[in-house]
């Protein structure tokens, strides 16, 4: 079983940064995908980013390539994203993810992730 938190959300006005994390439980979180979402209200849950185990081999959607990076720090058993340049287009409820099957490569559907935390609100004012 494996359980995250996330933090880092809060409210920032257009241009400014956040970094979230998300601190996972279990050795299935260090050694498996994890992955970031977005849920604004009335859509559907949006891939953001995913990183691999080892940290070295991350995917973006396009809309936020350049602008958020994902990455991980082993020790801390924690997945960060650091968000630049925020957008109002980018507020959403963000969730962080984990795939246990152990697999790598860029893994966007939410349908392919096992676990997820609570999620940690984003709001972008213009």
């Amino acid at each position: 079983q494996v359980q995250l938190v996330e933090s880092g959300g809060g409210l920032v006005q257009a241009g400014g940064s956040l970094r979230l994390s998300c601190a996972g439980s279990g050795r299935t979180f260090s050694s498996s995908v994890v992955g970031w979402f977005r849920q604004a209200p009335g859509k559907d849950r949006q891939f953001v980013a995913n990183i691999n185990w080892s940290g070295t081999t991350t995917y973006y959607v396009d809309s936020v390539k350049g602008r958020f990076t994902i990455s991980r720090d082993s020790a801390k058993n924690t997945v960060y994203l650091q968000m630049n340049n925020l957008q109002p287009e980018d507020a959403a409820v963000y969730y962080c993810a984990v795939d246990k099957t152990f697999r790598s490569g860029r893994i966007t559907s939410p349908l392919e992730y096992d676990y997820w935390g609570q999620g940690t609100q984003v709001t972008v004012s213009s």
